[in-house]
């Protein structure tokens, strides 16, 4: 009997610890959605160059930070971001997929309102979230090396809407519409 008690309450120590621990720190879900969000704003900010550094250090060996500066200002005039709507998180280890919507204003051809519906992936590096949406190279090996993860959340195609008369109606990627 004795012992049945010492170790009833050796758990709830045990518990209590781990609840205090888990309080204390941040949870990788909330700061998932910090990265995302922060990445967001200096998107819409049009604070690029400051974006390279959320790439992960393969992607920033791909491309230089003056050409994805160049490259972001280019479109700069096709729409303009509004806000993001950060759905479902998912971490394992240092992998997350983040489900989100982004709205925008969009300029020509439509002249309207849109959505992007996106899967966003992020790999943490030295203790940071890097987004590693679109590099597919990156995310492929990550999913490689976390088949678990990679059969749970497999990479979604993005989607394009556009508000016409209240009705958001999708728009097939890589295709002008007429």
């Amino acid at each position: 009997m004795k012992n049945s008690l010492s170790i009833i309450s050796t758990l709830v120590f045990a518990l209590l610890l781990s609840t205090a621990a888990a309080l204390a720190a941040p949870s990788d879900q909330s700061d998932v959605r910090a990265a995302v969000q922060h990445i967001f704003d200096q998107l819409k900010n049009g604070q690029y160059a400051a974006l390279y550094d959320a790439l992960p250090a393969s992607a920033r060996t791909r491309i230089s930070r003056e050409r994805l500066v160049q490259g972001l200002q280019r479109s700069q005039n096709a729409f303009q971001l509004q806000r993001i709507e950060i759905g479902s998180v998912s971490v394992s280890g240092n992998l997350a997929v983040v489900d989100t919507t982004m709205f925008a204003h969009i300029a020509k051809p439509f002249d309207g309102d849109g959505k992007l519906v996106v899967q966003q992936y992020l790999i943490r590096e030295d203790g940071k979230w890097k987004v590693a949406t679109g590099d597919n190279e990156t995310i492929n090996r990550f999913l490689k090396s976390n088949p678990g993860f990679a059969r749970r959340f497999p990479i979604k195609k993005p989607r394009a809407l556009i508000n016409q008369n209240g009705k958001w109606i999708e728009i097939p990627l890589g295709q002008r519409r007429s």
